[in-house]
């Protein structure tokens, strides 16, 4: 098999691939932005570090450098702050084919069922057209397009499934209609060692999918019944344009680096219904792909697959609490800014050094409320916040002891505050 470099390969598909190629006898290479994430991921095997999007065809000819076999695992939804989807499954694809033009490298580009140049949405039109320079690379390739990918891990579609299957006794009747087939992420995996160890036909594409489709609904169902929950009391239809409402609010989100799986891409993909035909596949000889309902009683759900699916849908709740306390509190500071200093004073301390503890205050509290917001900041601005009101308790219990046996609570209600960042700071964690 030689050296495989798998790109993305901290990802939810990506990290499965480097799994099953390296049971397999497999020297692995890893390629992705993160080390942090990387080392989490499979800290025993060689990295690249490097953002792919921005990598030149001198600089993909030095990563290939022994390399026998590239799996392509890298992608994104939808474009936003940390992702460009030309980037990624365009244009860095054509890189990386132009630097192997003429070489005996072999390419398993995992694609998604459903991509063509007249999809509804840029995810799928992107995805064709990497998949179409692989085709004509010239090179020893495979296209692989899987379903909805079910693992263990949860991200992405799967996230959203659970968090859906696990709304506390009310559930959301939308999609129910809309076809859904799946394929279990290790099978998937063990596809891609098949197709690099060449015991597939090359120059093929190949959906992977189970055969049977159910509608969105009845998938939900589905996981609801594996997390060991009871039926929704009651399922609430909703409207198509609270759908779209959601969407696009999910999108403008993604411009602050929030990678949502309400974005209009996932909304329209699950519409337009997530299905692929396995003939192609079994023809060739490839393994038939088990059915969710088996794929699920296999791996039966444990407390942390009920706790995600529980608070997945509590995360976008607790980071807009958290930003409208802090900024609520820093511009209750501004406007009061008088009442607030006179407090100070009251007790002790100079009327300049008064107004300046208060606006210092202010511009703190509302500069975490702010960040909070934005993605990439948003595990250190829940920090910060513990940080700061730890700060505030500890000057109340200088300055303004009394403060703690105020009727109104105002120093008591920063403990909840602050254990709510904590929480925070552990939710926000992707990978």
């Amino acid at each position: 098999m030689g050296k495989v470099l798998v790109l993305g390969a901290y990802g939810l598909i990506g990290a499965a691939c480097v799994t099953a190629l390296r049971a397999r006898g497999a020297e692995v290479i890893g390629l992705g932005r993160s080390e942090m994430a990387a080392r989490r991921a499979h800290p025993g095997i060689g990295w690249i570090f490097c953002n792919m999007a921005v990598q030149t065809v001198a600089d993909w000819r030095r990563h290939l450098t022994g390399v026998s076999v590239v799996v392509n695992a890298a992608g994104a939804l939808q474009d936003g702050a940390r992702d460009s989807l030309h980037a990624i499954h365009d244009s860095t694809i054509a890189n990386l084919c132009a630097a192997a033009r003429g070489s005996d490298l072999r390419i398993i580009q995992i694609s998604a069922a459903g991509v063509s140049p007249e999809a509804s949405t840029e995810f799928f039109r992107s995805k064709a057209r990497g998949d179409a320079h692989v085709r004509a690379s010239g090179l020893d390739w495979t296209v692989l397009r899987p379903t909805l990918v079910i693992g263990r891990t949860a991200y992405g579609g799967t996230a959203l499934l659970r968090g859906v299957a696990g709304l506390p006794m009310i559930g959301a009747r939308v999609f129910d209609a809309c076809p859904v087939q799946a394929v279990a992420l290790e099978e998937l995996a063990g596809a891609v060692a098949d197709c690099t160890e060449g015991k597939m036909p090359s120059r093929q594409s190949y959906d992977l999918t189970e055969q049977p489709v159910r509608g969105f609904g009845e998938t939900v169902a589905l996981f609801r019944n594996w997390l060991g929950f009871a039926p929704f009391a009651w399922r609430v239809p909703v409207p198509p344009v609270a759908m779209r409402l959601a969407g696009w609010g999910a999108d403008a989100l993604g411009w602050l680096g929030w990678r949502s799986p309400l974005r209009t891409s996932a909304l329209q993909s699950i519409a337009d219904g997530v299905t692929g035909d396995p003939s192609g596949w079994l023809a060739a000889g490839g393994r038939a792909f088990t059915p969710l309902p088996e794929v699920l009683a296999n791996t039966p759900a444990t407390l942390q697959e009920r706790w995600f699916a529980r608070l997945y849908p509590m995360m976008p709740l607790v980071i807009a609490t958290l930003s409208l306390f802090w900024l609520v509190s820093g511009l209750v500071g501004l406007w009061q800014f008088g009442r607030a200093a006179e407090m100070l004073t009251m007790r002790g301390l100079p009327d300049g050094l008064a107004g300046l503890v208060v606006g210092v205050g202010a511009i703190a509290d509302i500069a975490l409320g702010a960040l909070v917001l934005y993605r990439p900041w948003a595990v250190r601005a829940c920090l910060a916040m513990v940080v700061v009101s730890l700060g505030y308790m500890a000057g109340a219990a200088v300055i303004a002891p009394d403060l703690w046996a105020d009727p109104a609570g105002p120093m008591v209600k920063v403990i909840p505050a602050m254990v709510l960042a904590l929480l925070g700071t552990g939710m926000l964690e992707e990978r």
